[in-house]
């Protein structure tokens, strides 16, 4: 299975790892039958991420989805980090193959899920906003 050069550069030295401790939305996805979990922090300040962290048990194609996708949202309003979708992710990353393209989903989903966890803690409905967040079922790594 071969990696871009950006996939192994981001499992290597990935970027923003760790965890907020007063973070304004924590979302965890995963599916434990693969074992990727992704569990993403974020710091909001007037509709702005000024912080991202991440921790992923994972494959090397989980870490370097989740590094890249914690760099594309930081420092953007949160309707713009709704916006990142895993094909972005993906061609961020000069793409993945076939079976890890579930890792960039896995991505999409905790970005959601954090910001989800931050429009319930300030009141608001995150489901009209963010709509359902699912997690890895066509998952296809090997057991």
């Amino acid at each position: 299975m071969a990696y871009s050069e950006k996939v192994m550069d981001h499992f290597s030295n990935p970027r923003n790892v760790g965890e907020i401790p007063d973070a304004s939305g924590v979302g965890e996805v995963g599916n434990p039958k693969c074992g990727d979990i992704m569990r993403m922090y974020l710091k909001i300040e007037n509709n702005i991420i000024t912080d991202v962290k991440f921790k992923t048990f994972g494959c090397g194609a989980a870490i370097a989805t989740s590094s890249m996708a914690t760099e594309m949202i930081k420092g953007k309003s949160v309707d713009e980090a709704l916006k990142v979708t895993n094909k972005a992710v993906m061609e961020a990353l000069d793409g993945l193959p076939p079976v890890k393209v579930h890792c960039s989903v896995l991505a999409e989903q905790a970005i959601k899920a954090a910001l989800a966890d931050y429009y319930r803690k300030i009141g608001v409905d995150p489901e009209p906003i963010i709509g359902p967040i699912g997690d890895c079922e066509a998952c296809s790594c090997s057991l």
